[in-house]
Parts: structure tokens; C-alpha cells; sequence
């Protein structure tokens, strides 16, 4: 008997040692191990935790034998190394991130349910991703391109939980204004499929095509803001209006700027192509300097209003991403400040992995709007994120939420849930289900109009990209038409260029004067096709 209770004694002591060995390997699983500096004591392993013998020689046949298969090691090693990269995003490739705090400045529950919004001093984790759109992974961040500007909430339980997704660019206006055209202007702007470069010929043969929708945009775009000279001294928009959604199911349509609290800092041509040959990875390079210094760089979050019974009362359409609302109809209002405060330990774990999408945001608090634009992207977003991370890409740690996930998804790659039992569905008689929440049911609006393929009534393409030609300095109009120049010069169709040249006259009658002698079109033709162009604005509704 003695002896049997000592065998149940050791067996019960056996599995609680199993038991603590698997929470340990947990843990460890959790955080892989790297040496620090001098530290000898933790041996080198496999992928499965057995100790590496030799991490410099294959086993062989002799020294100078052939390889064994059975050395698994080795070829876990190189198989490895085949595997380490992912697909590289098709826009938005070329990104730096860093890891902040969101502070509110007051209540905000009578415009939205927002648990994050509806008191001062409320504090959120943040993760931010700036990148540059068309250029590659390795490109230089020097170049003329829109900057993202994507800023992922992590909303603790108590303020409602869950993550929201604010994804916009360092430019408050974009190129189109329907999502059904993204895949050809990005291709337009991506190098040529035979020389893989980069061609104005073929952007600017797309945007003439596309009509003056795209005017605003490039007007913006070749000013020296489409040459940030830091991440630090820029803003972000999030470009396209959304809605807030009050506990009385109220609806208000917003959008936000991230206004830099170091200010805005420009590069001219000449001073970014300077900058390129020095380093070009300054601007993360400058980013993570400053945090590392204890600089941390702060924006505000400021936001427009416009009530839902306005929108239809503006002289322009104001759902359509290719206008900013002016302040005179809509003024700023700031309503919180967010420091970024810590560089990532790994770029691949962070940056490269983290999932931004508009399609990431809170029902009956925060919602997208009607835009054609970003309903698109709404779709396209996670699509492309499940393509280059698989179908589980919420489970890594930077999009994890902080506040619990209780749901009923099912297997995949990269499955490492704690998910247990039977039931895998969100319906039963038999089972205890997570209740849904009525407060997080979608805003309710009407919709009343024929279903059609067709574009909006007011397009407007031309008056606000004057208006912004107008407010730049004689300096800054200078390296406007200088910068648009210097590629669409290069374009050899005169179709092309003349009708470009059309949109600016159009917009402008001096901005586009001026272009026309750069570009050396003939002004009487550019005259003549910009009195064809309508620029969309009946006159009861102009502002």
C-alpha cells in the first residue's frame, strides 16, 4: 500500500511538473529567446526546441562528403530562409511604423457612442503605419507620392473594446472617386509591365482618359507636399467622410486631419533628390531618432461636421473623395492628441505585419459612409490582407485587440487560438452562445434611388483645384508648375498633354497658362478643349 501511494504520489507530481513544462513552453512560444550580450547559458535550438550541435558544419559523408538528409536541422534552416517573405503589398509597400498613446480631449457621446471618445483624459493604444502608395518596399522615401497615414485604435474593454482603423493619406483629397477604377490607376503608375519603369507617358495618359476628376489631386499632389521632408511634419486625412452614431441612433458625417504638432515641412524637387543621395531612409530614420531621443513627435485629431440634412446642400457632392471640405462650411474641431512614444523591437512582427483596413471599424459608434470610393475599399482591404497574411491574420499580436475576442472562427493557417469545445457555431438550442449587443446593431438610413451604373450628378473637377492654385504662395505656385513640368513634359502624345494642360486652364486660367509654356502645347488648343469642359457646379450651389 505504501509503495502504491508512493507511485500515486510521483505520477501526481509527474503530471503537474508536465503541466508547468507545457505553461512554460507556452510562455516561451510566446516570446522567442535572443542572446544578450555575453549570455552563454541558453543553448542554441531547432524551430522545436532541441538543442543545435553544430551550426556551422552539414553532416557528410566525411568533411568533404555529400550531406545526409537525416541532418533535418540544416534543411529546416534553409527552408526556412526560402520562406521568409511574404508578398509584398501591392500599394502602400514602402512603410514605417511606431507604437503610440491616443488621448480624448472631451465627450464626444452626443455626436457618437465611441466608448474612447466620450470622456477627457481617455487613453488608447495606437499603432501607426505611414508608407508611400505606389513604389516598392525598397524604394527611396524621397519620392512624389501620397504618404499613408494609418492609425489602428486598441480600445480597452471599458470604453466598448474592439480595434477601429483610421487609414488615410498625408493628402486631404485623392484621384478618383470610384473604387472601380483603382486597379487601372494603379497600374498606370506602377512601371511599365515591358521596362518596369515608371512612365508619366502612361499616368498621365490614364488620369486624361479619367476626365478632370483627378485635377485637385494632382494639383495637390505636385505642389512640395506631395514631397513631405519628414513623417514628424506632415498631416494626415482620413480623405473620405464617415459617420458618427450617437446612443440615440443619431447620424453625423465627419472626417478627420491628424494636424502635426511640429508643423508641416515641405521638400522642394531639387531638395528631395539632394536628400535621396545622402539617405533614403531618412524619414524613418528620422522618425525613430526622434522617439529614440525622447522627441516624441504629437498630432491632434481635429474633425469636420457636416449634419446628415446638409449633405445633399453643398456645392459639391460631399461624399466624393476628390474634394476637401472647405473650413468656411465645415470648421475644425479638435477633439484629441496622439504621441507617438516607442520604436518597434522587429519591423517584420510590426510594420510589415500589421493589418490596417477601413473595413476595421465600430457599428453603431463609427461607420463608413456612403462614398463610392471607400465602400470599395472596405472589401478590397481585408481581401488583400488575408491574401498576404492568411485568413488568421487577427490573431498576430499588432492586430490582436487588447479587449477579449469571443467569436466562432474556425481552423486556417495559423490557427493559434485557445478556442475549445463543440461548438463552432453561433446558433444553438443546446449550447450556451455569446449574446449580441443591440448598441453595436448598424445606423438605420433610407435609401431611395434607382439601381445604376452611373457617375455622380456633380462632379465639380475643376473649382476647388483653382482655389488651391490661388492660396499657394508665388513660391510655391512656382515649384507647382515646375514639379508637374518636369514629368508631364515627358509625355510625347500631345493628346495627351494638351488635355491635361485643359484641366489645369480650367481649374485656373494663369495656372494653366503656365503650365501650357513649360510643356510647350499650344495655348489656342488648350483654350479651346478647356471650353468644352464642364466643371459640374450649377450656379444656385456654388459657394
Amino acid at each position: 500500500m505504501a509503495a502504491r501511494r508512493m507511485l500515486v504520489a510521483a505520477a501526481a507530481a509527474s503530471v503537474a511538473a508536465l503541466a508547468l513544462t507545457a505553461g512554460t513552453a507556452q510562455a516561451a512560444a510566446a516570446s522567442r529567446d535572443r542572446p544578450a550580450a555575453g549570455d552563454a547559458a541558453k543553448p542554441l535550438t531547432s524551430d522545436f526546441g532541441t538543442p543545435v550541435g553544430d551550426n556551422v558544419n552539414t553532416l557528410s559523408v566525411g568533411p568533404r562528403g555529400p550531406q545526409l538528409v537525416q541532418d533535418t536541422r540544416a534543411f529546416e534552416k534553409l527552408a526556412r530562409f526560402n520562406r521568409e517573405r511574404i508578398p509584398e503589398r501591392v500599394v502602400h509597400a514602402r512603410g514605417t511604423g511606431a507604437h503610440g498613446v491616443f488621448e480624448s480631449y472631451g465627450d464626444l457621446s452626443d455626436l457618437t457612442r465611441a466608448g474612447f471618445l466620450g470622456g477627457a483624459g481617455r487613453k488608447t493604444e495606437v499603432f501607426v503605419r505611414f508608407s508611400t502608395v505606389i513604389h516598392s518596399k525598397g524604394s527611396p522615401e524621397t519620392l512624389r507620392d501620397p504618404r499613408g497615414f494609418a492609425v489602428k485604435f486598441k480600445i480597452a474593454e471599458k470604453y466598448g473594446g474592439g480595434v477601429w482603423d483610421l487609414v488615410g493619406n498625408n493628402l486631404d483629397v485623392f484621384f478618383i472617386r470610384d473604387q472601380v477604377s483603382f486597379p487601372d490607376m494603379v497600374h498606370s503608375l506602377k512601371p511599365d509591365p515591358v521596362t518596369n519603369i515608371q512612365d508619366p507617358n502612361r499616368f498621365f495618359d490614364f488620369f486624361g482618359a479619367l476626365g478632370g476628376a483627378a485635377t485637385n489631386m494632382l494639383t495637390t499632389l505636385y505642389s512640395d507636399l506631395g514631397t513631405p521632408a519628414t513623417l514628424r511634419e506632415m498631416n494626415g486625412h482620413s480623405v473620405h467622410a464617415y459617420k458618427l452614431v450617437s446612443a440615440e441612433r443619431k447620424v453625423t458625417y465627419v472626417k478627420f486631419e491628424w494636424t502635426s504638432q511640429q508643423g508641416i515641412k515641405n521638400f522642394t524637387a531639387a531638395e528631395a533628390m539632394g536628400m535621396q543621395g545622402k539617405d533614403f531612409n531618412h524619414a524613418t530614420r528620422d522618425l525613430y531618432n526622434s522617439i529614440n531621443d525622447g522627441k516624441f513627435p504629437s498630432w491632434e485629431l481635429r474633425m469636420q461636421v457636416v449634419p446628415s440634412d446638409r449633405m445633399d446642400k453643398l456645392a459639391f457632392d460631399p461624399l466624393d473623395a476628390t474634394k476637401r471640405w472647405p473650413e468656411s462650411v465645415a470648421p475644425f474641431k479638435a477633439i484629441g492628441k496622439m504621441t507617438l512614444n516607442r520604436v518597434p523591437d522587429n519591423f517584420f512582427q510590426t510594420t510589415e505585419s500589421v493589418a490596417m483596413s477601413p473595413g476595421t471599424f465600430l457599428p453603431g459608434a463609427i461607420e463608413p459612409s456612403e462614398d463610392k470610393l471607400l465602400q470599395g475599399r472596405l472589401v478590397s482591404y481585408p481581401d488583400t490582407q488575408r491574401y498576404r497574411l492568411g485568413a488568421n491574420y487577427a490573431d498576430l499580436p499588432i492586430n490582436r485587440p487588447l479587449s477579449p475576442v469571443r467569436a466562432y472562427t474556425q481552423d486556417g493557417a495559423g490557427n493559434n487560438g485557445a478556442m475549445t469545445g463543440t461548438l463552432n457555431y453561433g446558433l444553438s438550442l443546446t449550447h450556451p452562445v455569446f449574446p449580441t449587443v443591440d448598441a453595436a446593431r448598424f445606423s438605420e438610413s433610407k435609401v431611395c434611388d434607382v439601381v445604376t451604373q452611373a457617375p455622380i450628378p456633380i462632379t465639380a473637377d475643376f473649382a476647388q483645384a483653382g482655389e488651391l492654385y490661388e492660396s499657394f504662395s508665388p513660391r510655391d505656385q512656382e515649384n507647382l508648375v515646375a514639379n508637374l513640368a518636369g514629368d508631364l513634359g515627358q509625355v510625347r502624345s500631345d493628346l495627351v498633354r494638351n488635355t491635361m494642360c485643359s484641366h489645369f486652364y480650367k481649374a485656373n486660367e494663369d495656372f494653366g497658362r503656365r503650365v501650357v509654356e513649360a510643356v510647350k502645347c499650344n495655348m489656342r488648343t488648350v483654350q479651346t478643349m478647356a471650353s468644352h469642359l464642364d466643371d459640374g457646379i450649377s450656379d444656385d450651389r456654388r459657394y
